[in-house]
């Protein structure tokens, strides 16, 4: 005779009023960040900061059930999707960040429908901000773009919202195309670059020798694609006396400087500075007999720090 046990998670989807029965659903159309009382902006998406627990499956009774129970009440990580047009606060809370000047702030996510109206809040208590990405910037594209940022709160709440309708003075969003970037590094001849590979810089809570918790960052490595040729042959250069020569100490390495630029061209908005950046790998892409396509190589180079700051354009 044999006995067959079912674990079973049950996933449920519902819509509920703020209000009981009376209240319909309605389509959240926009969506704002409050930080300490005030208005940070509109954000692209949002996801994340709800409150959930483990599940603890306990050891098979005599009636053959699994009896089951919660346990560590833990808050989610609520990340954002943000671009230019955001206040100054959110982007100097970046900066102290990146800067290890870690603040931790208390705000709401606002849901809000088209016309502006709140409608529900995700408020959030004493949150450090524990990852901020960059995406992917390449010179042949025309999408926009938008930095990721993710924090970590201490607890969440869901409220009803007020029905009151959000401040409009930062309704307008400037664009920030995936194209229009600069990069400097060193004395090399960055002006062809093509491509930079997306990366993020990632804060994590780790314990000392003395049992306290501290904060520690993630520094990514960095991709840049360029054509072979003049330009690439000045990254090919670089490994040989970095890599193979073995002229690698301190007073080698470069320093940087990605600026992310308006659709001018000329204003910057973000801009982020690279120190001690050394390179580990130069090589072209992938060879296919034939291809009329330009051909292209990669370099691939550690760096130790990088900070961000940003300008006027960005908050105007």
């Amino acid at each position: 005779r044999f006995s067959m046990i079912a674990t079973v998670g049950l996933i449920l989807v519902v819509g509920l009023g703020l209000s009981g029965a009376a209240e319909r659903s309605y389509t959240a159309g926009k969506y704002a960040l409050e930080l300490d009382g005030i208005i940070a902006g509109f954000v692209k998406s949002v996801e994340g900061g709800h409150a959930t627990s483990d599940v603890v499956t306990e050891k098979l009774g005599p009636d053959y059930i699994q009896k089951k129970s919660i346990s560590n009440l833990k808050y989610e990580d609520i990340k954002l999707s943000v671009g230019p047009g955001m206040s100054k606060d959110l982007y100097d809370w970046i900066k102290a960040s990146l800067d290890k000047n870690y603040k931790r702030r208390n705000g709401a996510i606002i849901a809000a429908d088209y016309d502006y109206k709140e409608k529900s809040r995700l408020e959030f208590t004493d949150a450090l901000i524990t990852e901020v990405g960059m995406p992917a910037l390449d010179g042949g594209s025309k999408d926009p773009c938008y930095m990721t940022l993710k924090f970590a709160p201490e607890t969440t709440r869901r409220v009803a919202g007020s029905g009151k309708p959000i401040q409009v003075a930062l309704h307008t969003q400037k664009k920030w195309l995936a194209s229009n970037f600069r990069l400097t590094l060193g004395d090399l001849d960055c002006s062809r670059v093509s491509k930079i590979d997306a990366f993020s810089i990632k804060q994590k809570v780790i314990d000392d020798e003395r049992g306290n918790k501290i904060l520690i960052e993630e520094v990514p490595n960095l991709g840049v694609t360029m054509p072979e040729g003049t330009w690439g042959n000045h990254f090919y250069d670089w490994a040989d006396d970095f890599m193979i020569k073995g002229n690698n100490g301190d007073d080698k390495e470069l320093t940087g400087r990605l600026e992310c630029l308006a659709p001018d061209l000329k204003s910057v908005l973000f801009y982020l500075d690279f120190a001690h950046v050394g390179v580990f790998k130069v090589a072209p892409e992938k060879w296919e007999s034939g291809a009329e396509s330009i051909r292209r190589l990669k370099a691939e180079m550690y760096c130790e720090d990088i900070r961000f700051n940003y300008t006027s354009a960005a908050t105007e």
